[in-house]
């Protein structure tokens, strides 16, 4: 079978277009012809995720997923076939590329496959979380409660990240603001005081010589200096595009001072809310714990909750693998411990998630209270510097006349 994608009319003329599973272009046309439509034109195409490169991001924000969710699961519960929901959708205002990936979906479906089979062929875009809560939602019946539990749990999440860039962002402006400063200091006040100076027969102080021989090379190698940083910078980003650079960067967050406090409580709050929606939906536990490792968000806590999947699958508890691999916080292995043993280990979990949440936000606030006036000094140090570098040799000249 082949997916072409045609153009056709009806008996009034209107014109029609979309994708269709043949043997040929006669069999296309026989089977536009069943539903009163006559072939214009056609041509084969492929049932790849289309390139993300003219994307606006290159990707579907969180945003974009938990409307399409939402939307989805109001079809489905309002009695819409899984099919009709998906051509709305594709035709709703998401960008292009998300819509000619649901496009993409729809023909999959209606071609016989599965929802969650036809989500596998775009794993790019549709995330872990999404697709196994939708072969949950297959199984048990429940595709459209699902859904709208999916849609609450990436609404939530989007609200936890926003929380912490909002949180970040003065710090982030303070750092910049800092740079700022040093940099118009060193490459346009300084030159200016020791061009004055050059001219006065006076004996500068070391301080200001290094600084002016500093400001000098940054002026001579600006270019040099900045291809190197763009050079840097990109070879980080590409070394964090790879496992081996993601993980040990993950890692090395994750046992960061402050930092890793946040990781720590971040990762709990999207384990609560993921496993707790897995096991809810009908999953069994050592499954759901393999897949809420893929939505943690961090390679090393994930690789960490593999091997507890792996404990509890050779029959330890749950409790005694979190207890080894000291991924979460205690507070979530003695919630765990709780759900455990009254049976209701998923209602548990669920209840904790806006706790550690929580946590997490006031950590962020803890971590920014602290790095603000850390930031503060170093400006106020760095000004106090320069300005003694610049103005020791004036006050030099005033005591010598």
């Amino acid at each position: 079978m082949k997916k072409f994608k045609y153009k056709a009319v009806n008996l009034y003329g209107k014109k029609f277009s979309g994708t269709f599973l043949a043997e040929n272009e006669q069999d296309l046309r026989e089977q536009l012809a069943i539903q009163n439509l006559y072939l214009v034109s056609a041509k084969t195409t492929g049932d790849r995720t289309p390139n993300a490169f003219f994307s606006v991001s290159g990707k579907v924000g969180v945003a974009e997923m938990s409307a399409f969710c939402r939307q989805f699961a109001i079809m489905l519960s309002s009695g819409t076939a899984i099919t009709d929901a998906l051509d709305i959708l594709s035709g709703q205002d998401f960008s292009k590329y998300f819509c000619k990936t649901l496009s993409l979906v729809c023909a999959d479906v209606k071609s016989g496959l599965l929802l969650s089979e036809a989500l596998s062929k775009h794993k790019r875009i549709f995330p872990d979380i999404l697709r196994s809560m939708v072969r949950v939602g297959e199984v048990s019946g429940s595709l459209d409660a699902v859904m709208s539990s999916v849609a609450d749990y990436f609404e939530a999440d989007s609200k936890l990240k926003a929380t912490v860039k909002s949180a970040m962002a003065y710090p982030a402006v303070l750092i910049l603001m800092a740079i700022g400063i040093v940099l118009l200091l060193v490459l346009f006040v300084i030159p200016t005081f020791m061009d004055t100076f050059s001219s006065i027969d006076v004996q500068m102080p070391k301080i200001t010589v290094a600084l002016y021989s500093f400001s000098r090379w940054v002026s001579s190698y600006w270019e040099f200096i900045v291809v190197a940083i763009v050079a840097v910078a990109a070879a980080w980003i590409l070394f964090l595009k790879t496992k081996r650079g993601r993980y040990a960067w993950d890692k090395c967050k994750f046992h960061m001072p402050f930092i890793g406090k946040i990781i720590k409580y971040n990762i709990s709050a999207r384990f609560c809310r993921a496993f707790s929606l897995l096991v809810s939906g009908g999953m069994d536990i050592v499954d759901a714990l393999d897949e809420t490792a893929l939505a943690l968000g961090n390679a090393y806590a994930a690789k960490l909750l593999n091997k507890v999947s792996a404990d509890v699958r050779q029959g330890k508890t749950l409790t005694a693998a979190l207890q080894k691999y000291k991924i979460f916080p205690s507070i979530l292995v003695q919630m765990v411990s709780v759900g455990e043993r009254t049976g209701e280990i998923d209602i548990v979990t669920g209840k904790s998630t806006s706790f550690f949440e929580t946590q997490a936000q006031r950590s962020v606030s803890s971590f920014t209270n602290i790095l603000q006036p850390v930031i503060l000094i170093f400006i106020g140090v760095a000004v106090c510097f320069l300005f003694y570098a610049v103005y020791s040799p004036m006050l030099q000249i005033i005591n010598t006349l």
